[in-house]
């Protein structure tokens, strides 16, 4: 295994964590990464820090292991069959093994004028946030404007607006669904999202859209990621909404794996840092024969979300419990703290937590292990310690 030619096109957080752990346990293992962004690989979930200036950008730079780096470097074709790779500047690489890790391309919707002509441009005014350039451009265009509109009220759209909003100037957060984080919360929980939002400075409007590029200020497009699949597609790989792979993250072609947010695994497309994470490190084991059984069974859905005095964790079937579930809430509006957990046959399936997030450990382990619960589980929202049981199950 030391021995063979590994390339990871993409040079992000899964290409980034993969070859630090393959290089943990193989040192002497042929690595290149392939990164279309001049940067050296950076953790892109703190990119809001960087709107604000709590991170500079050189301090977001990801550990790869010592391994070598072509930055700058785009792969526009694969051909899986002669296990070779061709770059933008027609250069041809061979490779034993080949790991796709080429991350997720922002969501543009259908707003009028936001193309440049030619309509392969964002017009100047537009923007996502998915790399250390678009931080640039947004707080140059929001320093001159003064005010920003935020299209999106997802995990994203909320951490940028709140960012934004802690430089002073003016924020329109603007979700077409009826109320912000639908994947994770549910309306109550959501309204209390909205009041520190709106605390913060920011004008949360939902239930609405765009109609075109705003006259007042630069829009900051945060409407969520579609995996990148165009190189897979076009060497053949089998591509549903991401590259399909197995409990062992091996495409549909030999010497071919694909981890991150471009994966589909089961199904599902995670488009999260944790699941990334966990697909490196399982690979990694693999191919360096340190576990070469270790197999990927999913990952858990969750979300935990901090910007500003915004703290959120959410998981499972938080949002819609469906009819077969009980819910148990705890909500304090006034000092933004909302807390509820999703029960079904006295098992925790999902729960929601916002300003308060003191039992997240305990409460993430309960829904991830799904075992029965206490007959009370109020204790998870309260933080009161259960009562002690006599010998024969009552309080003692």
């Amino acid at each position: 295994m030391t021995t063979a030619r590994i390339a990871v096109v993409g040079a992000g957080m899964a290409a980034a964590r993969f070859a630090q752990q393959l290089r943990l346990h193989a040192e002497e293992s042929d690595i290149t990464l392939y990164g279309q962004e001049p940067h050296a690989p950076y953790n892109r979930a703190l990119l809001a820090g960087v709107l604000t200036g709590r991170y500079a950008p050189d301090t977001l730079t990801l550990p790869a292991g010592g391994v070598t780096l072509r930055m700058g470097t785009e792969v526009v074709a694969l051909d899986p069959a002669a296990r070779t790779l061709r770059t933008a500047t027609g250069e041809t690489a061979a490779y034993d093994i080949l790991v796709l890790a080429t991350g997720a391309a922002p969501v543009l919707p259908p707003v009028p004028g936001l193309f440049a002509p030619g309509g392969r441009e964002l017009r100047p005014g537009a923007h996502v946030l998915r790399t250390l350039a678009d931080c640039a451009g947004i707080v140059r265009d929001v320093r001159a404007a003064g005010r920003v509109t935020v299209l999106g009220g997802g995990v994203l759209g909320i951490a940028a607006a709140q960012a934004l909003a802690s430089l002073g100037c003016a924020v329109r957060l603007v979700h077409r669904e009826p109320h912000l984080l639908e994947r994770h919360l549910d309306a109550q929980a959501a309204a209390i999202v909205r009041r520190t939002l709106e605390a913060a400075g920011v004008d949360v409007r939902t239930g609405a859209d765009t109609t075109g590029m705003p006259d007042d200020g630069p829009l900051l497009l945060a409407c969520g990621v579609r995996p990148r699949t165009r190189l897979a597609r076009a060497a053949g790989l089998a591509v549903r909404t991401g590259i399909v792979v197995d409990d062992t993250l091996a495409a549909s072609a030999p010497g071919v794996y694909a981890i991150g947010d471009c994966a589909e695994h089961r199904g599902t497309v995670h488009g999260r840092a944790e699941p990334a994470w966990e697909q490196a490190d399982i690979l990694a084991a693999r191919l360096s024969g340190a576990r070469p059984h270790a197999r990927y069974p999913g990952s858990a859905d969750r979300l935990r979300l901090t910007a500003g005095a915004l703290e959120i964790a959410a998981f499972g079937a938080s949002a819609s419990p469906g009819p077969d579930t009980d819910t148990v809430r705890l909500s304090d509006a006034t000092r933004g703290i909302h807390k509820s957990l999703v029960l079904r046959d006295a098992r925790l399936v999902g729960a929601a937590l916002i300003g308060d997030l003191a039992a997240v450990g305990e409460i993430a382990e309960a829904v991830g292990h799904g075992q029965p619960l206490h007959p009370d589980p109020v204790h998870l929202l309260t933080g009161h310690p259960l009562p002690s049981l006599s010998a024969e199950g009552a309080p003692a």
